[in-house]
């Protein structure tokens, strides 16, 4: 890579660090540092919302979709936009209320408010084990398209720088360094991948009738996916939205519940189709670009279907726009990761340990955020799939998570023993399945029956209390 592009990547990374030195010096309470003093407006929480969820993972791995699938990998965020939509409709209006009269700042706290301490520590145990593994899946994205763009650069070396900045400028910042720098890092993406990265490419290739002609016609079908596959992601993905400590963190920091709605309506526009087709189209660019000998040799024996799309950019791009659009996914990475940190450090220094009353509380935050950004970076170096380690980390909370959200939106009065119970069973049964490596019927993946248990349990002994609960009534 030319050292132009090399001197812009670089500036980038300064400017990060830069605002993370900034705000650090803004904040003076966990209000500040995870709720950003509940100030924020529809726009920035709305960009925020959608770099969040299509960040470093969902930018590689949706382009390893498209370079395996073609246009119907675009369907994985189509379920984005359902779960962004019905949490607008159904979630925010019941939660930022609960959050802004009880001064709540983190999702287990909302669980406490309904169950009571137990279920909220069980939530934050399994929030936090998601998220981190989450945070892990950012890093290794970050670490595949550093070695794939310096090829150098081994992926234990990448795997430590990328998590080294987003642990340093998060743990500093706190949401509003997070917020504020999500709103300039997805404009970059977006308009440095449309803007750049498509034409650059299809330049290189002679024209979108030439890249065709590389491709299988599958891969020009929206319809080359199974039901099961479409399944598998809506299970996954749709209830993240209602569970998801990440987004509990910005609603809370709305200004208002009519604010907040407004904001997830933007990112569900913006996750399908804007950046869904984006990101399966330059994967099926790239996978164009090696049957047209555009990616050298030697590069394509070490690469893999997430690692492609990086290095047909290094090899399509001008001196000067390919500093920029690998910036740009870089800040898809960083908008993630920092995201992830923050919603796993509250889990534990709020939920977990109660550090919210110490005098230290702040302080406490931001090194739970360096500790857990160091086990991220750990895992991160052993998990070989990004996609994977994400949708497995969405599927472990979903599993755990979503029943008692459910049970807490529908009934006045919900199970405590029930989402306890549902919580341990759904997570559990997630786990087994992962660790055993059982294979389920029809290529279903362990969140469906994960959740399904999961919610099962909760409205069973859900309705066998609201059963005792009216006999004991007439009774009397």
């Amino acid at each position: 890579m030319h050292f132009i592009d090399i001197i812009i990547i670089a500036l980038y990374f300064v400017v990060m660090l830069s605002i993370g030195f900034w705000f650090h010096r803004k904040n003076s309470s966990t209000e500040d540092f995870f709720v950003g003093s509940r100030k924020m407006t529809k726009w920035h929480l709305g960009l925020s919302v959608v770099a969040t969820d299509v960040g470093g993972g969902f930018s590689i791995g949706l382009a390893g979709l498209g370079f395996t699938m073609g246009l119907a990998g675009s369907w994985i965020l189509f379920t984005g936009l359902i779960g962004a939509w019905l949490t607008a409709v159904i979630l925010i209006p019941k939660v930022h209320k609960t959050g802004l009269d009880n001064n709540l700042q983190t999702f287990p706290e909302i669980l406490k408010h309904s169950y009571g301490r137990s279920v909220a520590l069980a939530a934050a145990v399994i929030s936090a084990i998601g998220y981190m593994g989450f945070t892990a899946s950012q890093v290794l994205a970050g670490a595949k398209l550093t070695s794939a763009t310096f090829i150098e650069v081994g992926m234990t070396e990448a795997v430590v720088i990328m998590g080294a900045i987003a642990v340093v400028y998060t743990a500093l910042g706190g949401i509003k360094a997070v917020i504020y720098t999500d709103t300039v890092q997805w404009i970059i993406l977006l308009s440095g991948l449309s803007l750049l990265g498509v034409p650059f490419a299809l330049s290189s290739l002679g024209g979108w009738g030439a890249a065709k002609e590389l491709l299988s016609q599958e891969m020009l079908q929206i319809t080359n996916v199974s039901f099961a596959q479409i399944l598998n992601w809506a299970f996954a993905i749709i209830p993240i939205w209602f569970i998801g400590m990440t987004l509990y963190q910005r609603i809370f920091a709305a200004t208002s519940g009519k604010e907040a709605k407004k904001a997830w309506f933007i990112a569900g526009i913006f996750e399908w189709p804007f950046m869904a087709f984006l990101g399966v189209f330059l994967g099926m660019l790239a996978k164009a670009s090696f049957g047209a000998g555009i990616i050298p040799e030697e590069e394509m024996a070490i690469a893999d279907q997430e690692s492609a799309m990086p290095m047909m950019l290094k090899h399509v791009l001008p001196i000067g726009a390919g500093g920029l659009i690998i910036a740009a996914y870089f800040s898809a990475i960083l908008s993630t990761a920092d995201s992830c940190l923050m919603a796993a450090s509250g889990n534990i220094s709020r939920d977990l340990f109660n550090y919210k009353k110490s005098k230290n509380a702040l302080k406490v935050a931001q090194i739970m955020t360096f500790v857990i950004g160091v086990l991220a970076i750990s895992v991160a170096m052993y998990i070989p799939t990004v996609l994977e380690l994400m949708l497995i980390s969405y599927g472990f909370m979903v599993s755990g998570l979503m029943a008692p959200v459910l049970a807490f939106i529908i009934f006045k009065k919900p199970s405590r023993i029930g989402a306890f119970i549902a919580m341990i069973a759904g997570s559990g049964t997630l786990m087994a399945i992962e660790i055993t490596g059982t294979k389920l019927p029809m290529g279903l993946d362990s969140v469906v029956p994960g959740l399904l248990l999961s919610t099962l349990l909760m409205f069973t002994i859900q309705l066998f209390e609201n059963r005792k609960t009216r006999n004991v009534t007439s009774a009397n």
